[in-house]
Formats: structure tokens, sequence, C-alpha cells
């Protein structure tokens, strides 16, 4: 929508300059010359001659600023221009020459005031045609700019799926190796996870409670597959129907908690808590961790991390506040979060 206005508001400003410029060009000589019987006479006898000054501003502003400076550079520019000059300032004399009565013609002045007019219509028009040429570059870099993020957004979403997917998976192939009466009700679960990170992940904001549901729904999988042998524990207060956050924007602090959380750890514990209040979100996660040199990490430890951190940036940029502690054995993940005024694209 804002891209929709500022191009809205180009071509407005655009417009503007030309009907002022033209009404200002015609119109002032004739308000000036009023009452004045010969100066009305020759104003609309010059009108047919003054009618080259169009496509003389035009020819420079559209075609040679933003086609032969683009292509020649200024060197190219400035003799393209001098020849744009020379041919204006003879075609304003021979029509002046073939369309004014004799009375209006002094032969002696005649090219340097076929030149004057020619001359200054040249410079508006450069001026003109710059400063759009300029604006026209500057609004494809954010075009580019804007085409980049959206594509690093993306890329960086999808590097967060298949760690979900892999980890989902395996809770099944555990449930379903020990012969688990949990193993459909964790399936349907996994099931509904997909849709949701396939087709609402997707937006580029999604409803705060969906979020929340979809980190409840991971949370409560987990629980299944672990039963008794890991304490999660996951708190959640406020209420997020008037917010929108970006998707899958909390999940990989919880996904490396499980991670790193489990497997070589005594008696892990996995503590979850969000705080929603007003446009304020705060979000914890801790995972106890193993003794140093205790886990063997892979090639993958932290993308998920690394990830989140790198579309913070780009979405919310001074909007969020992202701090990670090791200490005494604890690992904790903390994000605070303004919302309704990130997540642009």
């Amino acid at each position: 929508m804002s891209t929709i206005l500022r191009m809205n508001s180009d071509r407005f400003y655009k417009l503007a300059f030309l009907v002022v410029f033209w009404v200002t060009w015609y119109g002032l000589p004739f308000i000036n010359g009023r009452g004045n019987e010969n100066m009305e006479r020759f104003l609309l006898a010059m009108l047919p001659v003054s009618a080259i000054y169009i496509p003389l501003f035009f020819i420079n502003s559209e075609l040679l600023i933003k086609r032969v400076f683009r292509r020649s550079g200024l060197g190219g520019y400035l003799l393209s221009l001098i020849a744009l000059l020379g041919a204006f300032t003879l075609i304003h004399l021979f029509l002046k020459q073939w369309l004014l009565p004799a009375e209006f013609l002094r032969h002696h002045w005649d090219v340097f005031w076929s030149f004057v007019p020619v001359f200054f219509v040249t410079a508006i028009s450069t001026g003109y045609g710059f400063i759009t040429y300029l604006l026209d570059q500057e609004k494809v870099r954010r075009d580019e700019q804007r085409e980049r993020l959206q594509s690093e957004v993306s890329f960086l979403r999808s590097q967060i799926s298949p760690h979900f997917i892999f980890n989902i998976l395996n809770s099944i192939v555990y449930l379903i190796r020990s012969k688990s009466a949990q193993a459909e009700a964790v399936t349907i679960k996994l099931s509904e996870l997909m849709r949701y990170m396939l087709y609402q992940s997707q937006d580029k904001q999604v409803p705060l409670d969906k979020e929340l549901d979809y980190l409840r729904n991971y949370v409560e999988l987990q629980k299944m597959r672990f039963e008794e042998d890991v304490d999660i524990r996951l708190n959640i207060e406020g209420d997020g129907t008037a917010q929108s956050i970006e998707p899958m924007l909390m999940i990989p602090f919880v996904e490396n908690a499980f991670k790193h959380g489990v497997g070589m750890v005594k008696d892990p514990i996995i503590d979850i808590s969000l705080v929603y209040n007003a446009d304020q979100l705060d979000f914890n996660v801790k995972n106890k961790i193993a003794p140093e040199g205790a886990e063997d990490k892979d090639s993958s430890s932290g993308i998920g991390l690394k990830n989140v951190k790198r579309r913070l940036e780009l979405l919310y940029p001074n909007e969020h506040q992202l701090n990670f502690e090791d200490a005494d054995g604890w690992f904790t993940a903390r994000l605070g979060l303004r919302l309704g005024h990130g997540g642009k694209r």
C-alpha cells in the first residue's frame, strides 16, 4: 500500500509541475500584455511557433536524459543537447519567418530571440529531467532492495522448516517403535502444525493468537513425545487477538531448546514463558545444558537462532531486543518485541 501511495504521489507532483509550468509559460505573457492590442496580436501569432517548446521539453527530459545520458554518459548527453538547441533554434527561426506577419519581424535580432526561449525551455526541462531521472533511479533502488529483503526472508523461513520436520518425524518414529497409543494423536497434531506452516506462515503477518496456538501445539506434541522424561513448562499471559506478528518467529527458540536441552542433560527442563501487554511482547526460553564437551554438536547447530536473528533485523529494525545468556548450566534466550511497528517489507 505504501509503495502504491508513493508512486501516485510521484506522478501527482510531476503532473502538477508540468501543469503549472506550461500554464505560466503560455498564460503569463497574455496577462502582462492585456490591454495592449499589438502585444495581443503578436502573442496570438506566436502560438503556432511556440508550440515547438512542448516537444523540445520532452525530447530533452524523456529521451536525451533518460536514454542518451544513461547509455552514453555526460559527454554524449552534452553533444546531443547542443545539437538539440541548434536544431530547435533553426526550426523556431524558420517558423517565425514563415508564420509571423512582416511587422513583427526584426531580422537583425531574430536569431537571438529564437535562441533565448529555446535555451530557457531546454534549461527548465534539463532540471526537470534530471530530478525525475534521479527519483526514478531511487525508486528502482528501493524496489531492488525490497525484492532482496523479501527473497532473504523467504530463504530464512525455508531454513527453519526442515529442522522442524525432522524433529517431529523423529517424535512419530519414537512413538511408533514404542507402540505408544499416542502415535495417532501425535500424527493428527503434526497435520495441524504442517497446515499452519505450509499455508498461513507464507503470509507477511499472522494474528498473534494463531502463532501462539502453533506454539502451544508444538509444545503439546513434545510433551506427548517425552512424557515424564523432560519437564516442559509453558506459560502464556495476555490476549493476542489484537496484534499481528511475523509467522514462525518464536518457534526457532523453542526448537533450539529441545535440540540442546535434552539427551545428555541430567533432569532436563524446558521453560517457556510469554507475556503480552498492549504492543509489547516478552518471550523467554530457558533450557538446562549438558556439561561442556558432553554434547556433540552437528554442523547445523545454531543455524535456527542465526536465521531468526537476521529476520528480526530485517523485519523489526529498532523494534526488538534479543539476548542470549549461557550461565550456571542454563541457556536463556530473551526476546522483547514491539508489535504493530515492525513487520514491514
